[in-house]
């Protein structure tokens, strides 16, 4: 209708889908990009990639780039595997005589079985992410983009990714990371940038930008204007009550930032409530020093219900519980939340402890073993040891 000359009315509305968007990333460095869905991550990752060309500005990109972006885009649904493993190599410029000294290592990573011949239209959404990726990753790129590919696929296939992911990172691949599997950011990643709107609003560690993204998920309207700046110990909520005190407790009731791994610990909270509150929640986070949370529960997973506060009421709780943690560092995040799962304060990473034990064990969690084994000398009756 704005074509018509009697019509002064304008009938359209820009859209931009990512704007004033900026970064750089280095050789070797390994970027993660979070957000709220349609902030505009895949945009950026399609932009980089070059299936999409920017309306202003300029994309600089320096060597061979293996893309995992949305399902279905780089294979032709009528070849078969084989044919489009072949096919995305040339696109990104690997001589067919290389794809074929590789492509058993593509076959036997994809792990897909006779699938490898039949068209890729028959694969479900797991076998065909299993392709793509071990294309992806065996081309020897110099940047790789991955846009949720792991969020597909079994546990097994997942583990076999991050092991891959782990060896391109001592091998100084550039990677653009979209998740939302913020563990992971916080675990791969060496910087991280968060998106709202189509606007990058943070920039830093994965541990404090992941940390904004989680305030801003349970910040009542979600402005990232409204914000405190960016630091460490991230704080954010609507100060209906205000936690004044947290400590870690060890067995004989003292404060300590030092436990035995097996003592029984207790996490002490006191908040003081600044206005009514009816029906609040109380929590604890515990995360390790890459800030992978490792165990995290709150009143109303333990079936506590608090009842109504006042303005200036103080509530003070305990969470008691048997420290089955490793040998390493780790920090504690302390939460008052609304019913609705909304913050009033939220401080993250507001202490640092240590688990000691003389004995050293793999992973975090130190489960209470015991070992029995046989023995058999030939045909004899099996002994017991």
């Amino acid at each position: 209708m704005e074509l018509l000359p009697f019509s002064n009315r304008s009938r359209h509305s820009d859209f931009w889908a990512v704007k004033n968007v900026s970064f750089s990333v280095a050789a070797g460095e390994i970027l993660g990009i979070v957000g709220p869905n349609g902030s505009g991550k895949s945009t950026v990752l399609q932009i980089v990639s070059g299936i999409i060309r920017p309306t202003a500005g300029r994309v600089s990109v320096e060597g061979r780039v293996a893309a995992l972006l949305e399902l279905g885009a780089g294979f032709n649904p009528e070849f078969s595997g084989r044919e489009n493993v072949f096919l995305n190599s040339e696109i990104m410029g690997v001589p067919r005589g290389q794809t074929e000294s590789i492509f058993p290592q593509i076959q036997a990573f994809a792990d897909i079985g006779a699938f490898i011949d039949r068209p890729v239209k028959e694969y479900s959404s797991g076998m065909y992410v299993r392709l793509a990726f071990a294309t992806a990753i065996h081309v020897n790129p110099d940047v790789l983009i991955v846009d949720e590919a792991l969020a597909v696929g079994d546990a097994i296939f997942a583990n076999r990714c991050l092991q891959k992911l782990e060896d391109l990172k001592k091998q100084n691949v550039t990677i653009l990371f979209v998740s939302h599997d913020l563990g992971l950011v916080k675990r791969l990643c060496h910087r991280a940038i968060l998106m709202v709107k189509g606007e990058i609003v943070a920039q830093g560690t994965p541990n404090e930008v992941v940390n904004r993204y989680v305030g801003l998920v349970h910040e009542r309207d979600g402005s990232p204007e409204e914000t405190k700046p960016l630091i460490g110990n991230f704080r954010h909520g609507d100060a209906a009550s205000r936690i004044v005190s947290a400590a870690i407790l060890n067995q004989d009731g003292e404060e300590t930032t030092s436990i035995r791994s097996g003592e029984r610990v207790t996490v002490r909270i006191r908040a003081r409530f600044d206005r009514a509150v009816e029906d609040p929640m109380v929590g604890m986070l515990i995360r390790n020093r890459l800030g992978i949370e490792i165990f995290g529960t709150n009143t109303r997973i333990e079936h506590i219900e608090l009842g109504t506060f006042s303005a200036a009421d103080v509530l003070e709780i305990d969470f008691h519980f048997l420290c089955q943690l490793t040998r390493q560092d780790y920090t504690l995040t302390v939460a008052t939340q609304h019913s609705d799962g909304a913050s009033q304060d939220w401080l993250d990473d507001v202490l640092q402890f240590s688990v000691v034990d003389e004995r050293e064990k793999a992973g975090v969690a130190n489960l209470a073993t015991e070992v029995s084994w046989r023995v058999s000398h030939g045909a004899e009756t099996l002994i017991e040891k």
